[in-house]
């Protein structure tokens, strides 16, 4: 099966909907593992893991790389095929009690990368990067800002290339890992107002996220 990345098909929202899913792609971004060791490292029946990484695979997020023989039995090992991407348009088709699924499990897991990257000094390193911008936008800027994100996402894409050509030609010294997360939402009515726009988390620089 062709892999999917726009998620208009109602089936592919559901899939990706699931807060497991959305680990499971997470965890097999650029690496390879199977079932029973993402069981350990997620602390789910492996039983459990393995429907979702099967359905994952049918729906062409993920793909089998090799299997092993171990202890009369064979284990399979997955890769994550491409990051799944939600266009504006795609977006807008998608049934609210879906959005509101996918939105809880993208949530938990920005959340758990987040903490983890704050516990383990994160957010310390030079050109770290966090900001709240509250704005207040007509339908032509709110449509003109969510524009100029999906170009970054674009741009940011082919940097991450460009970096993985030169650290395979450098052997990859002096690689680093790094998540950037990006969001615009509208705000709630009753959210109290930012102290300070554009507020960044180290020195006043605004550069990526790491």
């Amino acid at each position: 099966m062709k892999p999917h990345h726009d998620i208009t098909d109602p089936e592919l929202a559901k899939a990706l909907a699931h807060p497991l899913r959305t680990r499971l792609l997470g965890s097999l971004e650029d690496r390879v593992a199977s079932p029973s060791e993402l069981a350990v490292e997620l602390d789910v029946n492996v039983g459990t893991l393995s429907y979702h990484m099967r359905r994952l695979a049918a729906l062409g997020f993920v793909k089998l790389v090799k299997r092993v023989p171990r202890r009369g039995a064979v284990e399979h090992y997955y890769t994550a095929v491409k990051r799944p991407r939600i266009t504006s348009k795609a977006w807008a088709e998608t049934p609210t009690i879906v959005k509101q699924a996918t939105i809880r499990a993208a949530l938990a897991q920005v959340g758990h990368y987040v903490n983890d990257a704050a516990v383990t000094g994160g957010f310390e390193v030079d050109e770290a990067h966090l900001t709240r911008s509250p704005m207040t936008l007509d339908e032509r800027g709110w449509r003109e800002v969510a524009d100029v994100l999906d170009a970054m996402v674009e741009r940011v894409k082919k940097i991450e290339e460009q970096s993985k050509d030169r650290l395979k030609r450098a052997d990859h010294q002096h690689e680093r890992s790094a998540t950037l997360v990006l969001m615009l939402f509208e705000s709630s009515p009753e959210a109290p107002a930012g102290v300070s726009r554009g507020a960044s988390a180290r020195r006043g620089r605004k550069t990526s996220t790491r």
